[in-house]
C-alpha cells in the first residue's frame, strides 16, 4: 500500500446540481455500454453483408439469406438483453429480451432504438419487483416465485411492446428516417456537421452515434447494403487534420504532444485525443464543421458508406468496414475532410500567433500557473489533520470506458512503474462502472459533473489530457514520495 496524504477534489463549493450536458452524457455512455459489448456481432454482420448480399464481393444467394434474420432478431435481441443485464443482471437481461420479441414481431424496420429503450425498462420493471418481494418469500419458495414473476411480468411487457411501444417507436423512427433522408435528397446533410463536431468535443458523440445514426445506418445497410449515416460523426479525417495543424503551428507543447495524439487517434480510433486541442483554441471548433462537412460531402458525391459502425473510429476499421466499389469515396471523403481541417485550422493558429508576443506569453505562462494550482488543490494536504489514507487503486473513467480512459490508465501505471511502484492497481471502466473499491477517480473535466452523480463521495481528479496533464504529473510526484 501508499500512504498519502487526503486528496480533494479541486473545488470546495458546496455540492450543484448535475448539468444538463452531465445528463445527456450519462444517457449517451448508458446506450454505449448497450453498444459496444455487442459490437463484434454487428462488425459480424457487417462482413456477412459487404461479402454475401448481391451487390458484395462474392455473392451467394444461399448465405445472404442469414443477413436479414441477423439484423431483425439477433442484433436488437443482443442489445435488449445487454440493456436488461445492466439494470438488473440476469434476470433484467431475459426481461429486456422478451419486450424486445414483442417489438420485432410487430414492427416492420429493424428495432434498433426499441431495443434500447425495450431492455433497460425490462431490467426496472424485474429490479422493482425483485425490491417490492425482498425478504418476503417464504423459505423453499424462492425459485418459483423468481421464475413466474419474469415469466408473468415478461409476459405482459411482451405483449405491451407488441401493441403499444412498438407503434409508437416505429412512427418516431420513420420521422427521425424522413428528416435526415431530406437533408440526403436536398443536399443538406452536410449541415450535420454543426450539430456533430461541437457535440463530439462535449463528450456528447455516443448520444449521436449509438443513439441515432447506428440505428438509422442498420436500417438503411439492410436496403442497400451500406450507410452513409456511419460516416457522419465518424469519420477521423477532421481530427487528423486538426492535430496535424497543430503540430506544425501550435504552441511548444502542442507540437510536442500532437503527434502522439495522430497515431491514437487516425490509426487506434481514439478521438478523445483530439478534444482538449479544440477546448484549448475553440475557435479551431470551425475547422472541424468545415472538415465534416467537407467530409460528408464527398461521401454523397460518390454515393459511398459503410456496412456496420466503425467502432473504435480508426482509418483501419473505416478500410475494413468498407464495402466493393467504394474504397476511392471512402478514402477521399476522410482525406478531404482532413485536408479541410488542417487548412481552416492552420489558418486560425497563425492568426492567432500574429498577436503580441508578450500577452502571448504571459497569457500562456497565467494559464501554465493556473492549471499548476489546479492541480495542487487536488491535493489538500491539510494540516489540521494526520489523516493518511492508503492509496492501492486509480480508476481512469471516461464515457465508455474504452477508449481515453484505458489509454490514460496504460500510461499512467507505466509511470508508476518507472518510480518501482507496482502496489497501486490502475485500471480503467465507464464511470458508472468504477469500483466501490477504488480510491481515487480520474476523469476529463467535462465529464466531471457526470462522475460526481455517480461517485459523489469518492475522491476525483479532474485533467485536461489523459497523456499529460499536471494534475497527474502532482499525483505521480505524490505518490513517488510516500
Amino acid at each position: 500500500m501508499t500512504n498519502v496524504a487526503n486528496f480533494e477534489e479541486h473545488s470546495h463549493t458546496p455540492e450543484k446540481k448535475p448539468s444538463v450536458r452531465a445528463k445527456i452524457q450519462a444517457v449517451g455512455g448508458f446506450l454505449t455500454n448497450m453498444v459496444l459489448p455487442n459490437i463484434g456481432a454487428f462488425i459480424a454482420w457487417g462482413i456477412l453483408t459487404a461479402l454475401f448480399i448481391p451487390t458484395g464481393w462474392i455473392p451467394n444467394e444461399q448465405l445472404g439469406e442469414i443477413v436479414g434474420p441477423a439484423i431483425t432478431y439477433l442484433l436488437p435481441l443482443l442489445l435488449a438483453y445487454t440493456g436488461g443485464r445492466m439494470v438488473a443482471g440476469q434476470r433484467g437481461a431475459v426481461m429486456g429480451a422478451i419486450g424486445a420479441i414483442g417489438l420485432i414481431v410487430g414492427s416492420d424496420i429493424p428495432m434498433f432504438l426499441g431495443a434500447m429503450i425495450i431492455g433497460p425498462l425490462g431490467g426496472y420493471v424485474i429490479k422493482k419487483f425483485d425490491q417490492l418481494i425482498e425478504n418476503r418469500i417464504p423459505a423453499g419458495f424462492e425459485m418459483i416465485v423468481n421464475n413466474f414473476s419474469i415469466g408473468i411480468l415478461g409476459f405482459g411487457l411482451m405483449i405491451v411492446s407488441f401493441l403499444f411501444i412498438g407503434p409508437v417507436i416505429e412512427n418516431v423512427n420513420d420521422a427521425m428516417t424522413s428528416a435526415i433522408q431530406a437533408l440526403v435528397q436536398t443536399g443538406f446533410l452536410p449541415l450535420l456537421s454543426l450539430v456533430n463536431e461541437p457535440a463530439k468535443v462535449l463528450f456528447l458523440n455516443n448520444v449521436i452515434d449509438q443513439g441515432i445514426y447506428y440505428p438509422l445506418g442498420m436500417q438503411d445497410t439492410l436496403e442497400a447494403g451500406k450507410s452513409i449515416f456511419f460516416t457522419v460523426a465518424s469519420n477521423p479525417g477532421p481530427g487528423l487534420g486538426l492535430l496535424l495543424a497543430f503540430t506544425l503551428f501550435g504552441t511548444k507543447i502542442a507540437r510536442r504532444t500532437a503527434p502522439g495524439a495522430i497515431v491514437i487517434h487516425f490509426l487506434g480510433g481514439i478521438h478523445e485525443l483530439y478534444f482538449p486541442y479544440v477546448l484549448m483554441k475553440p475557435l479551431t471548433i470551425i475547422g472541424m464543421i468545415a472538415g465534416g462537412m467537407s467530409g460528408i460531402a464527398v461521401f454523397s458525391f460518390f454515393d459511398a458508406g459503410l456496412v456496420a459502425g466503425p467502432s473504435p473510429g480508426s482509418i483501419f476499421a473505416y478500410l475494413a468496414l468498407t464495402p466493393r466499389g467504394n474504397f476511392l469515396g471512402i478514402i477521399s471523403g476522410v482525406l478531404v475532410a482532413a485536408a479541410v481541417t488542417f487548412a481552416v485550422t492552420s489558418i486560425i493558429l497563425k492568426l492567432d500567433k500574429n498577436t503580441d508576443d508578450e500577452a502571448d506569453l504571459t497569457s500562456s505562462i497565467a494559464k501554465s500557473q493556473s492549471m499548476k494550482a489546479e492541480g495542487k488543490q487536488l491535493m489538500n494536504f491539510a494540516a489540521d489533520t494526520a489523516t493518511t489514507q492508503e492509496i492501492s487503486k486509480i480508476s481512469f473513467a471516461c464515457d465508455a470506458g474504452a477508449g481515453s480512459s484505458a489509454l490514460g490508465a496504460t500510461t499512467f501505471r507505466k509511470k508508476l512503474q518507472k518510480k518501482g511502484i507496482s502496489d497501486i492497481e490502475v485500471k480503467h471502466y465507464r464511470i458508472e462502472d468504477v469500483p466501490e473499491s477504488s480510491d481515487i477517480i480520474v476523469v476529463h473535466k467535462n465529464l466531471s459533473d457526470r462522475a460526481r452523480m455517480a461517485h459523489g463521495d469518492k475522491k476525483i481528479i479532474t485533467i485536461e489530457s489523459y497523456l499529460n496533464d499536471p494534475s497527474l504529473d502532482e499525483l505521480l510526484d505524490q505518490l513517488s514520495k510516500d
